[in-house]
């Protein structure tokens, strides 16, 4: 079977498209972990969104989240780490997709003396508007979960070690 031009097109656009919304959560990520607040800002669209992270409140609009985004992460002694794998984007419509991310998480928290290292799943939902993409829907949950504390000495002690729910 022979592709016409027009297939190819169509093929070629749905890659550009899934790349598109790869870069956008890995824009997001980095900019979590950098502490950019406007660019995290920039990757969630205007007016009514779904932002529902396990264990924080929802939120309904971008501005909301940030502000609580500032107070957790954007002070001294909060390194955050964000590695997302295992994608899977599904297009939807012509300017509508879902995506699906496995995320390794750690954070260091250098005035309390913990780090805490996360499993999380995402559900997303994307949007294009004007040309390009952006986060509409947000979900996770978390799958397992270790807090460790350091002592002065350097030996960790382990506070919370919580594993998946079971199936």
């Amino acid at each position: 079977m022979t592709a016409t031009l027009e297939d190819i097109a169509a093929r070629l656009a749905a890659l550009e498209d899934k790349e598109a919304i790869r870069a956008l959560k890995a824009r997001y990520l980095r900019a979590c972990d950098l502490k950019q607040v406007e660019d995290v800002r920039d990757c969630f669209a205007t007016g009514p969104i779904r932002i529902a992270y396990e264990n924080f409140p929802e939120f309904t609009d971008r501005d909301a989240f940030i502000a609580i985004y500032e107070q957790m992460a954007c002070n001294g002694g909060v390194y955050d780490l964000h590695h997302a794998t295992n994608w899977e984007i599904a297009l939807t419509g012509a300017d509508s997709a879902t995506g699906k991310w496995s995320l390794n998480f750690r954070t260091i928290l250098t005035g309390p003396r913990q780090i805490v290292r996360l499993a999380v799943e995402y559900d997303d939902v994307y949007a294009r508007r004007d040309g390009r993409w952006w986060i509409v829907e947000t979900v996770s949950h978390v799958t397992s979960m270790i807090t460790e504390q350091v002592a002065e000495d350097g030996s960790i002690t382990v506070m919370a070690l919580a594993e998946p729910p079971a199936a």
